[in-house]
């Protein structure tokens, strides 16, 4: 039976960081008012440095040196590319035509877009016209602009806080080339897919769209960071586990376990609940902020420069997303 293999995974991380302290001290500046802590951002979130992309740089660049890598590794045509991202460069067109355009690939192109399991589904998206027979070699490239929606000058601490996660996003590209495997010898095994929509309100970027309309107020984040902690902590551990009983597997059975960064003090609780043992994940979070899409895709390069996966490597990819809604997908590499 045809399968669905990742033919090449890379990531882009930008040159150009701003520390923790530095986001502080810009914060200052620009609330004098203010009362921030020195030190506070990185003490709540273990987040040291984000990136920052190059100056005219927009998120279908970060999406082309991602994409120019991994098909400098997995060479061939490809006859679909799927930009998946929570960043785009305009509403209209889809950012995968100017993607394409930059990439000079002169193929079909759809977006697809669910906040930062953008990335997963567009896998499972991909995995379906592979083996429906529709595409043989597919390119997803995302390109993550999230420092742009974030806002600076607060009108008072309460706004403070609910712009306050967008203070550790960071930019990237990233992108994998799914390609059809007839061997049955590895591929995309399995995945699950849950959202709990009621929560879709926790964190919002409404700038652009109906509700937001054309008000400033709007183009910055707007987030309840308790509230989404929470709302993961409710979905709870069981979708994981339920994927791992059905194969009989146990976290400790694969080489790599790639989960979702937000924040460094909420990884270890999570881990502990699914029985991850520390030597089988990749943490990105304290030195490359929060990613968004572009985050498993770097944990999945990461782990293969370190030698944690190769050929025949079992990995769990784990997905959490604003909405909210968490992406499960097991691999065999």
């Amino acid at each position: 039976m045809r399968s669905t293999r990742l033919a090449a995974v890379a990531a882009h991380l930008p040159d150009r960081v701003r520390t923790a302290r530095e986001t502080e001290r810009a914060l200052r500046a620009e609330n004098p008012g203010l009362k921030l802590a020195t030190g506070l951002i990185e003490r709540m979130t273990g987040v040291g440095r984000v990136h920052l992309r190059p100056e005219g740089w927009q998120a279908s660049d970060l999406a082309v040196a991602a994409a120019r890598v991994a098909l400098d590794r997995s060479p061939g045509p490809v006859d679909q590319l799927i930009f998946a991202s929570a960043s785009q460069d305009l509403v209209e067109p889809a950012t995968s035509h100017i993607v394409n355009a930059k990439l000079g690939l002169g193929v079909p192109v759809f977006d697809v877009k669910n906040a930062c399991n953008s990335v997963v589904n567009a896998m499972q998206v991909g995995d379906a016209m592979i083996r429906a027979g529709q595409a043989r070699r597919i390119l997803i490239a995302s390109g993550e602009a999230p420092t742009a929606g974030v806002r600076w000058r607060v009108r008072d601490h309460a706004q403070f806080i609910r712009s306050f996660p967008g203070y550790v996003m960071s930019d990237a590209g990233a992108a994998i080339v799914l390609e059809a495997d007839d061997s049955g010898r590895a591929g995309i095994l399995d995945s699950a897919f849950h959202a709990v929509s009621e929560h879709w309100s926790i964190g919002t970027l409404p700038g652009g769209g109906t509700i937001g309309g054309h008000d400033p107020d709007s183009l910055y984040f707007d987030m309840d960071g308790a509230g989404l902690q929470q709302a993961f902590l409710d979905l709870g551990p069981e979708p994981v586990l339920d994927l791992l009983r059905r194969h009989g597997l146990a976290a400790s059975d694969f080489d790599l376990v790639a989960i979702h960064q937000v924040a460094l003090p909420y990884l270890p609780p999570i881990f502990e609940r699914l029985g991850v043992p520390g030597d089988r994940t990749v943490v990105t979070v304290g030195e490359h902020g929060n990613l968004a899409s572009a985050t498993l895709p770097l944990q999945l390069e990461l782990a293969r420069e370190r030698g944690m996966v190769g050929p025949g490597s079992l990995v769990l990819l784990i997905g959490l997303a604003g909405g909210i809604s968490l992406g499960l997908m097991m691999v065999r590499l």
